[in-house]
């Protein structure tokens, strides 16, 4: 597990560059290209379970959806910040990608420590220390569980026989 760490005010197009938006709308193709103006080995050297940490306002900027189904496919585990940015955190929601807001955390995250995160007990573990944070709802969890908002309602709807599981 690696932990990525970033500043202030990671934007949209520092997440994902603009200039792909009409180009790349699968996860394969958007990969490559998650934050290479700010980070460009993130892309190849990410894998699944790392961490992303971030200061104020992580995800401000516009509403595409590519770095949040980018961050997922690539399968961060979560993303710890100060703040995020509203709809950054609906789109994080809706592909199942956790995001949690505990500012004492990040600010005591130095390079080389470890980062346990568990969204079940609402706990963060840096180094040796432990940080709480609101445990988060059981709805999200069942949301990241299904692999996103979509594939959720399609199993619920498949439980109360309401579609037949190929739709």
């Amino acid at each position: 597990m690696r932990v990525w760490k970033y500043g202030d005010d990671v934007n949209t197009d520092m997440l994902f560059p603009g200039k792909y938006t009409y180009t790349c709308s699968t996860p394969d193709e958007i990969i490559p290209h998650l934050l290479e103006d700010l980070d460009p080995e993130f892309a190849t050297k990410a894998r699944p379970g790392d961490v992303i940490m971030a200061g104020e306002n992580f995800g401000c900027g516009s509403s595409r959806e590519q770095p949040t189904v980018g961050l997922k496919a690539i399968g961060i585990e979560a993303v710890i910040a100060k703040s995020f940015a509203r709809i950054f955190y609906r789109s994080a929601i809706n592909q199942g990608l956790i995001l949690i807001e505990c500012p004492r955390a990040v600010d005591a995250y130095r390079e080389g420590d470890t980062v346990e995160v568990d969204p079940e007990r609402g706990i963060i573990t840096v180094g040796s220390q432990e940080f709480k944070f609101p445990k988060l709802p059981p709805e999200i969890l069942a949301i990241r569980d299904a692999g996103g908002l979509l594939e959720r309602v399609r199993a619920r709807l498949k439980e109360r026989g309401r579609i037949d599981g190929k739709s």
